[in-house]
């Protein structure tokens, strides 16, 4: 039997103990499910597992990584998206093993950030499946760790006791995406996740109420290993999976699977609602219904009110309910998250001044007005402190100001692995107003309004030109509104070196993939986008470079790494591309 409500869960210290809870409870229950597309329009193969089947993996593999590894030891998952993700993931914790959550050598584009991040984390042993091993084995090379095929490793094998795991002990290192600085890996414990899964699920509504998670975002990413994997763990509820290539290639894979298990529940960064509004044709809508969708969570990168408006007129059609788009924030050195947006609720919009957010107020202005800052309330955490505080004397901030958001609770990690972290993980309020214990410093930038965070920027990401801030987001969202070859969400604004000691500010941008470069007038497009940056910011560019698609660098998890493309810039990597020459 596979009723739709799990029942509820007792309060586990770890993952796999949820695990064998279920398989003991509710073994033929249905617990992952992957949905493969081997073909091009391909509606899908699904595999399952039932918790009981689930169980005997894990177990399987856990005792084989415990041959191969001792206590503590690290364990990196170079495996592609599905089942035996998942199975090497859980085994990895049931072995008391530190599970690094990587991906596939073939990964277009991370190679060298792959190769950092084994080096930084020096796994004793790493875990593919048949399909992936020969290209991970050379990528490996010859005197790299043991490797493990999941797939590989049979049922059974020695009748083991589970080890006994500290709630405060490492569970997994959880590697930052990298878009302001190198990778660096989050120490994540077995209390911290768990204690983040129980914070989603209460903030969602889906502490107690039916649930199926759908997804599509990688598994290394933090936000996909909690709400696709951790999560449905802690709630014992249907967890179904697919490809991200999958989605790439066809949005309404993602869209079809949300209306074929009732009580959905899904994440996806805010460029993909956009992506499903651009591709999914009048046709692939035809029978489409959407109305048993319980929640559509944004987050991972900034949540643009146009872009929930767009997506749900796209679809209204198709039943889908207004409430269900859910802004969040969160980040990896919190587990992933920290605040949310509840289901059912009116999206929280606040049109803000742009130039007195620039100086750290948050006043409000009339929507139409071109200066205004349009922006989405994250709604309030759960089971956690946020505050925010001015970055430099660490004094908390009223309600309108706009400082560096910190957080205090279960979910915030133990340190960065191998990396002195007390800046960040151990910092404490200058007056001690806003309560003892150690903060976590997220480095970015917000302010409360009506009782909800509001999240503006990035600390680092600051561009600061004769002594005003401005947000690169801001900067790149008027940029691409400029002109309709320049392709969205694929350009990086960023501060370099200027005259006087000084700083200037620099767009790279991508052009949309239908410009031919033959046809298109370059230099029309740089006095678009320098017109309107210096419309609706006072900001003079000093430079508009234009390159091919494929040519900003992304993370891991697809977002636009600034930090990148700054220095790719100052090595004169793009000084052969198309552009209209700095200004003087």
């Amino acid at each position: 039997m596979d009723s739709r409500r799990p029942p509820l869960a007792p309060a586990c210290p770890t993952l796999p103990e949820y695990v064998r809870h279920w398989a003991e409870t509710t073994p033929d229950r249905r617990a992952f499910t992957f949905v493969e597309h081997p073909a091009p329009h391909s509606r899908g193969v699904h595999r399952t597992l039932t918790w009981r089947r689930l169980d005997v993996r894990v177990r399987a593999l856990a005792a084989r990584l415990a041959d191969e590894a001792g206590p503590g030891d690290r364990v990196a998952l170079l495996c592609p998206q599905g089942t035996e993700y998942v199975t090497a993931f859980l085994g990895a914790l049931s072995a008391g093993l530190v599970a690094v959550p990587l991906y596939t050598p073939g990964l277009p584009g991370h190679a060298d950030r792959l190769a950092g991040v084994l080096a930084d984390a020096r796994p004793s042993v790493v875990v593919t499946t048949s399909r992936a091993h020969d290209e991970v084995r050379d990528f490996l090379g010859a005197g790299g760790p043991r490797i493990v095929v999941a797939d590989e490793v049979p049922d059974g094998g020695p009748d083991r006791q589970p080890v006994p795991l500290d709630p405060g002990a490492p569970a997994y290192l959880q590697y930052t995406s990298g878009s302001t600085r190198a990778p660096a890996g989050v120490e994540i414990s077995h209390g911290n996740v768990v204690a983040n899964a129980r914070q989603a699920l209460a903030a969602y509504g889906l502490d107690t109420r039916p649930m199926t998670s759908v997804g599509w975002l990688p598994l290394y990413h933090d936000m996909g290993l909690v709400l696709s994997v951790a999560a449905p763990v802690a709630r014992g509820a249907l967890s179904v999976l697919m490809d991200p290539a999958a989605f790439l290639h066809e949005p309404v894979r993602w869209l079809r699977l949300l209306a074929a298990h009732p009580h959905a529940v899904s994440a996806a960064p805010n460029f993909a609602y956009d992506y499903c509004v651009a591709t999914v044709t009048a046709d692939q809508k035809e029978g489409l219904r959407l109305d048993g969708v319980t929640a559509l969570i944004n987050g991972s990168e900034p949540v643009r009110p146009g872009t929930a408006d767009r997506f749900h007129a796209a679809f209204a059609n198709q039943g889908l309910a207004p409430g269900t788009h859910c802004p969040s924030y969160g980040l990896a050195e919190a587990t992933v998250f920290v605040c949310a947006a509840r289901p059912g609720e009116p999206l929280s919009r606040f049109a803000l001044d742009r130039d007195a957010l620039a100086a750290g107020k948050a006043l409000p202005a009339r929507p139409e007005d071109p200066r205004a800052v349009l922006l989405t309330g994250c709604g309030t955490p759960a089971g956690q402190r946020v505050r925010v505080a001015d970055p430099v004397t660490r004094v908390p901030l009223p309600e309108g100001e706009v400082g560096e958001i910190w957080v205090q609770g279960p979910n915030v990690g133990r340190g960065y692995w191998n990396r002195d972290s007390e800046e960040v993980f151990g910092a404490e309020f200058a007056d001690g107003a806003a309560g003892p214990g150690r903060w976590l410093r997220t480095g970015d930038l917000g302010t409360v309004l009506e009782g909800q965070l509001v999240v503006t920027g990035r600390l680092k990401d600051l561009i600061i030109v004769d002594g005003r801030n401005h947000y690169p987001q801001d900067v790149e969202a008027s940029a691409q509104e400029a002109h309709e070859a320049v392709r969205r969400d694929r350009l990086a604004a960023f501060a370099v070196p200027g005259g006087a000691g000084g700083e200037c500010a620099v767009v790279v941008a991508e052009h949309a993939r239908t410009a031919h470069l033959a046809e298109l007038d370059v230099a029309a497009l740089v006095r678009a986008v320098r017109g309107a940056v210096s419309a609706r910011h006072g900001l003079r560019l000093a430079d508009v470079v234009v390159v091919p698609p494929g040519t900003v660098p992304r993370t891991s998890s697809g977002k636009v790494s600034r930090a990148l493309t700054r220095a790719r810039y100052l090595e004169g990597a793009y000084g052969g591309q198309v552009r209209a020459g700095a200004a003087v």
